[in-house]
């Protein structure tokens, strides 16, 4: 249920703003604002915001394929009440997370804008590996099934290289932070979860 509540949310928010030039400019991610005018609900509101309908649809398509996952994982292991909090505050302190090392790097950069709910989406796909690491996962680009765990390391290892290499207007870091903090949240409220992965792992090889 919260993950279809986050999707509302989100969709709320962002389709008004793409017609919506103001509306936009003054909840997009921009570091440099945020130190000189103290504007710190950008750290959460620019998680609302994406570029286009392109960038809506994908991540929220991930978010409902992943989350409705997550969600019931949570549920199934705390209850409704505790399940439904603990993704909740997977889902919201990811979106601090995941940026926070972009405004440490760019506070002084007033050029650089980031929006779009891609480090919180990260974190969710990467609770469910751990989740579920015996399942197999693709790419559009790559229409072959590859174990999660494998996956998650070749992913991480891609948003390495390209927030390194830069240039080409994707924000690759937030994606990065924010698969690492969903792994390290789950490991915190479910740490049993460790040892599937090395029992799927092993299995792989």
């Amino acid at each position: 249920m919260l993950t279809y509540i986050i999707i509302a949310i989100t969709c709320l928010v962002s389709i008004p703003a793409f017609g919506n030039r103001g509306m936009f400019s003054r909840l997009l991610f921009n570091p440099s604002i945020i130190r000189s005018d103290k504007e710190w609900y950008r750290f959460l509101t620019h998680a609302l915001l994406h570029a286009d309908f392109i960038h809506l649809a994908m991540n929220m398509y991930v978010m409902y394929m992943f989350g409705s996952m997550v969600e019931r994982f949570f549920i199934s292991a705390f209850g409704e009440l505790g399940g439904e909090v603990r993704f909740f505050l997977l889902y919201f302190i990811s979106i601090f997370a995941s940026v926070l090392p972009s405004y440490e790097k760019h506070k002084n950069d007033y050029h650089y804008n980031a929006v779009g709910a891609s480090g919180a989406v990260s974190a969710v796909v990467f609770a469910a590996i751990l989740l579920n690491p015996w399942m197999s996962l693709s790419l559009m680009f790559i229409p072959l099934p590859i174990p999660a765990p494998v996956f998650g390391i070749l992913y991480l290892v891609y948003c390495w290289y390209m927030a390194k290499r830069g240039g080409d207007n994707i924000a690759h870091d937030v994606h990065y932070w924010g698969s690492l903090f969903g792994v390290v949240f789950t490991l915190v409220v479910l740490p049993q979860t460790f040892f599937n992965v090395i029992d799927a792992v092993q299995h792989i090889f």
